[in-house]
């Protein structure tokens, strides 16, 4: 997947600016797949360039004018043949695990700690995760289409944040 893929799908849910972007980006969509502030203007230069997008000019008042952007017929077939296309599993890359198999070649006890910390990172976004679920999916079974798409894909999250820490707890009581 490129970035350009994460911008359409952004972008058919809602026209945006850059920085309406990159703070979605922040909010949401950047828990799993992360991109930079500069990479996003970037990229929308570029869907620009190829007239995945347009552009509308907003004039404020006090500020420079906002570029807004929104998915052209083009971008949204490109979106369409990406979505349809096969996907391969995608093999887990974690330098965490890569630790975890070392231990016993180094200080057991400095990699115990860095557990602990990665633990307690995942205990913060799974709570994140799951405040996010009650105030805006208080009744999942009620959703469909956009929001039953997004829905689960943040349970999707909280799945992976939930197998984290049992993971991350095994470890650790096996080593205690």
């Amino acid at each position: 997947m490129a970035l350009e893929h994460a911008l359409l799908v952004a972008l058919r849910e809602q026209p945006a600016s850059g920085l309406d972007l990159a703070r979605r980006f922040d909010r949401s969509i950047g828990f799993f797949w992360h991109a930079t502030h500069q990479q996003i203007y970037r990229v929308l230069a570029r869907m620009d360039a190829d007239g995945w997008v347009r552009v509308t000019t907003v004039e404020q008042t006090g500020r420079p004018d906002k570029k807004v952007y929104d998915v052209t017929p083009a971008g949204a077939e490109v979106l369409r043949a990406w979505l349809a296309a096969p996907t391969e599993v995608e093999p887990l890359r974690s330098e965490l695990a890569v630790k975890l198999r070392g231990a016993s070649f180094g200080d057991r006890a400095a990699v115990l700690e860095v557990v602990r910390g990665n633990l307690a990172d995942h205990h913060l976004r799974l709570e994140h995760y799951r405040g996010l679920m009650a105030r805006d999916y208080p009744r999942p079974g009620e959703l469909t289409g956009i929001e039953l798409d997004q829905y689960l894909v943040l349970r999707g999250g909280i799945l992976a944040e939930e197998m984290w820490i049992a993971w991350l707890t095994e470890y650790l009581e096996a080593h205690a």
